[in-house]
């Protein structure tokens, strides 16, 4: 059996309901975060999976034990290169009325792009290699899983919705290491 890895957006918080930017910051999931790891969990379990792994962040922990429960597996590990985006002072956020000057000041003080993609496809790598022809699971973040995935296809990927699977191609991940 070849190596399988998807990406899986955490469940909905009470943050993303209000249309505020939580990046790095701790937000729990809300109930429909929970409820929408459940139908994430269901919609995995038809599938045979070898490891479950996070983000440290606790979205993404709850989201991969109620996917763990639906499944029959336990989450291995947290994985500190998986977090969010650290925002700066943009998070607690809303974006929404905020002025381009206002956003472009804020958003000075967030983690380059780049930086997150760089660390995004180093945990994945990591993952790959240490889990050779096994199926894995990995709960991350919206803009982690959209900075990383923009990265492997060299195109921009689209935001992803709560509790999201994304598909990663064995080969983007071996053509990655190979150069």
């Amino acid at each position: 059996m070849s190596t399988a890895l998807v990406l899986v957006r955490h469940g909905q918080t009470v943050w993303n309901e209000a249309g505020r930017l939580q990046g790095s910051t701790d937000i729990p999931l809300d109930a429909t975060g929970r409820a929408q790891a459940a139908a994430g969990g269901a919609e995995l379990a038809g599938r045979q999976w070898d490891v479950l792994v996070s983000s440290p962040l606790g979205r993404a922990v709850e989201t991969a034990q109620i996917i763990g429960n639906s499944i029959g597996l336990e989450p291995a590990k947290s994985i500190v290169g998986l977090r969010e985006r650290d925002y700066g002072p943009l998070e607690g956020q809303h974006l929404e009325g905020l002025s381009e000057p206002e956003y472009n000041r804020l958003h000075a003080g967030a983690e380059p792009e780049d930086d997150v993609a760089e660390r995004g496809l180093k945990a994945l790598c990591t993952l790959f290699e240490e889990h050779p022809g096994q199926r894995i699971i990995v709960v991350a973040h919206g803009t982690l899983i959209r900075l990383t995935m923009s990265a492997l296809l060299g195109r921009p990927h689209p935001r992803l919705a709560n509790c999201e699977v994304v598909d990663v191609e064995p080969e983007m991940l071996l053509n990655l290491q190979a150069a």
